[in-house]
């Protein structure tokens, strides 16, 4: 179970990352109206977006490697 939790969440990690990086030099969390009225900081705009992603990346790891699994194959890879 580790090794699945490995091989799906450190991927899904590094891509969560290059994504945050690509999301935010496009948006501007401090730009945003509506956010500032409702007092949420652009710190926590990061973090909410980071776990988002990464749960979305961990998500799509997780699939193939559900999809990986072919009906020839006895065991998981994992």
């Amino acid at each position: 179970m580790r090794r699945l939790a490995m091989t799906v969440l450190w991927p899904s990690f590094v891509a969560a990352a290059l994504a945050e990086g690509c999301v935010f030099s496009v948006f501007d969390p401090a730009d945003l109206a509506y956010l500032a009225e409702s007092g949420i900081t652009p710190t926590a705009v990061y973090s909410v977006g980071f776990f988002a992603l990464w749960s979305l990346c961990a998500l799509s790891s997780l699939l193939t490697m559900y999809l990986v699994v072919t009906p020839a194959d006895q065991k998981a890879p994992f």
